[in-house]
């Protein structure tokens, strides 16, 4: 039956594509999840009347993050391509999207999380800093803990982007579902090849909302 449906659809290289774009979404959600609540709570902490307030370091990250966040991914990528050789060595392959990915996604995810620690209600931040806690108590047991919610959120709608972010990617060789329906179905002119690795790209993307969904609604205490 998938023969007759899919019949140019070789089943060995649609599983390595998909394992492919798998890792590569995975592997830049963790480290986007890392390096966005890192620029986040920076960009908080430095804002006004922040425990960190300094308008000089808030200004360049503020500039940095919208810089990033606001480049197409795809010339992103192409612009990232030097800095891409250095850290991996080649600019195809798996491994070879990751910078980009996350430098791209990072970002993205910073304005989430900033936007998350805005929602804190003041009074809870005012009264662990009249208990003498610690900027880094602070951080790990008010802050963090008070936004959980927002940063689910935040990170499911980040996964979904990277998974096209990883489709982009295969057009330039980055390997995955992308690569495979550029080169085995849109240049072959092969749409069945094309219509299954869309298919698979849409069935990772609903499971990362599912999965998304269900974690914010069991941290959501509210």
């Amino acid at each position: 039956m998938l023969e007759q449906l899919f019949p140019n659809v070789k089943l060995d290289r649609m599983w390595d594509a998909t394992v492919e774009t798998l890792y590569m979404t995975s592997i830049s959600v963790l480290a986007t999840f890392i390096f966005g609540i890192a620029l986040g709570l920076l960009l908080f902490l430095t804002s006004k009347g922040q425990l960190w307030e300094n308008k000089f370091v808030n200004v360049v990250t503020a500039a940095l993050v919208n810089i990033f966040r606001s480049i197409p991914f795809i010339i992103l990528i192409i612009l990232l391509i030097p800095f891409t050789k250095v850290i991996v060595g080649t600019m195809l392959g798996a491994d070879a999207a990751l910078p980009a990915l996350i430098i791209g996604a990072a970002p993205f995810y910073a304005r989430m999380v900033e936007i998350g620690l805005r929602e804190i209600d003041k009074g809870v931040i005012e009264a662990a800093k009249s208990m003498g806690a610690k900027t880094s108590t602070i951080i790990f047991k008010v802050l963090l803990p008070e936004s959980m919610p927002a940063l689910a959120s935040g990170i499911t709608v980040t996964a979904i982007a990277l998974v096209g972010y990883t489709a982009m990617a295969g057009v330039v060789g980055a390997g995955g579902l992308g690569n495979l329906a550029y080169l085995e179905g849109f240049q072959r002119n092969n749409n069945d090849v094309t219509i299954l690795a869309t298919i698979l790209i849409l069935v990772i993307v609903f499971i990362i909302q599912f999965i998304g969904d269900m974690v914010t609604s069991r941290i959501d205490k509210r």
